[in-house]
């Protein structure tokens, strides 16, 4: 076989398997949407206190056994944001949303929109929440450093 051949073939593989994965992420977006809306309509505003807030495995988050369960084994390994709130009298581990999760503020009173477990979103009681400053990277640091090193010499 020619080598004109040979990359012929892999390149109808290749396309063949852009399409596969194109109708695989179409229907997973639409699983999605699908979720979404279901968790928009069940949704409350609940007013609670965040004792604290981490990024744990799921089985190191304190959440029900019965959640742990139905989460995929894939997802076993990897860290969910996890917040430990005070909902009246009881204490709750609830999961945030990735977007949601910087914003939370740690032994303050929020307002929140939480779907079952899941918290959506979240606003202030008392005046807005601010998120948290970005940490500079170590590249931006050591210029920085430097630009200081140099103006007082």
């Amino acid at each position: 076989m020619a080598s004109w051949q040979i990359l012929l073939i892999i390149l109808v593989i290749l396309i063949i398997g852009l399409v596969v994965l194109y109708f695989l992420g179409k229907r997973a977006q639409k699983k999605q949407e699908a979720q979404q809306e279901q968790m928009e309509a069940a949704k409350q505003t609940i007013t609670m206190l965040i004792i604290d807030k981490k990024r744990l495995p799921i089985k190191q988050s304190g959440l029900p056994q019965m959640v742990i369960d139905q989460t995929p084994r894939l997802m076993r390994r990897s860290k969910l944001p996890i917040v430990k709130a005070k909902i009246g009298p009881r204490i709750m581990s609830l999961v945030a949303d990735e977007s949601v999760f910087d914003l939370i503020p740690v032994k303050k009173e929020v307002k929140a929109e939480v779907s079952g477990i899941y918290i959506m979103g979240v606003r202030g009681i008392r005046g807005p929440l601010t998120p948290p400053e970005k940490k500079q990277g170590f590249f931006k640091r050591m210029r920085a450093k430097a630009m200081n090193m140099t103006k007082k010499s």
